[in-house]
């Protein structure tokens, strides 16, 4: 729970506020935009809710924070906001909140399918959301798409006897019993909708998830940036090599999709496959030029 005594002096007042243990995730902003906002290098509460909408909403970011940097001094029922997580994106494809502190707050999303459901990356293990699961089937995949956000994967797994994935160059220590490796630069696929792409510069063995024509998982690859209004990658927060990660980028032109679901950085649907690509493109051309690596990833 957010300490009152650490609350930042950026909020304006009300119930809700963020203390000083924020990591500057950027969930709460993407959940509830009407209700915070970054102000220095954290988030604070610039608006109080006013009607019941937004207060829903800023729950569900309370609820998700990674830190519990957030705070209801009214202790507001949150009941409807726990369980509306796993929280439905379009068609089978929901995200997952529940964001855990060991993946620096990473967005986790989950595919409802007849033929097994997948986990892309870890929540933290919050007894709510293992109950609605395992309610829509539990899990069959665990899709870890890098090292930085795998979390409690090892307790997901355990519960619901998945298969984690993820790539040998990435395998770690706490990750060294994962069910499924993936070795080499080739895309292969893990079911018949579900294709997985390497996508090295990152992390060395960073992958990426393509669910049908429609839909990229796309780990700390790709994302959308609110300050270009397109898609965004940034050499401050790659591990591994820069243009590995260009290289990449460039792969991701042989393939159709129209949705990023990113774990760090803000989701993007686009109007078409096609618009996705001139976004692509524009994000390919920044990457090369890094004169126009000038704003912060989460806007």
């Amino acid at each position: 729970m957010a300490l009152t005594n650490l609350r930042r002096p950026e909020n304006t007042g009300g119930d809700f506020f963020v203390d000083k243990s924020c990591i500057d995730c950027d969930l709460c902003r993407q959940i509830a935009p009407d209700t915070f906002k970054r102000i220095g290098e954290q988030s604070a509460v610039y608006a109080q809710p006013t009607n019941a909408e937004n207060q829903f909403a800023a729950l569900k970011a309370l609820i998700t924070c990674p830190t519990s940097s957030i705070g209801d001094t009214a202790r507001h029922n949150a009941k409807a906001a726990v369980a509306a997580f796993p929280e439905l994106v379009e068609a089978d494809v929901y995200f997952c909140g529940f964001a855990s502190e060991y993946s620096y707050g990473a967005s986790s999303y989950f595919i409802k399918r007849e033929s097994g459901n997948i986990l892309i990356d870890s929540p933290r293990f919050a007894r709510p959301l293992v109950k609605r699961i395992e309610a829509m089937g539990g899990v069959r995949f665990m899709f870890l798409t890098h090292r930085d956000d795998v979390a409690d994967h090892d307790k997901w797994t355990a519960h619901f006897q998945a298969e984690r994935v993820m790539h040998a160059n990435d395998i770690g220590r706490s990750t060294e019993n994962v069910e499924r490796i993936v070795t080499g630069r080739d895309a292969l696929s893990l079911d018949d909708d579900l294709l997985m792409i390497p996508t090295p510069g990152h992390t060395r063995g960073h992958m990426v998830l393509l669910y049908g024509n429609r839909y990229l998982f796309a780990g700390d690859h790709v994302w959308w940036s609110p300050n270009y209004h397109s898609l965004y990658a940034s050499p401050r927060v790659c591990w591994y090599n820069w243009d590995e990660q260009v290289n990449s980028m460039e792969k991701l032109r042989g393939y159709e999709f129209e949705w990023v679901l990113p774990g760090h950085g803000r989701r993007f649907q686009a109007e078409s496959a096609n618009v996705m690509r001139e976004s692509l493109e524009l994000c390919i051309e920044r990457m090369k030029n890094p004169a126009l690596q000038t704003k912060a990833w989460a806007g």
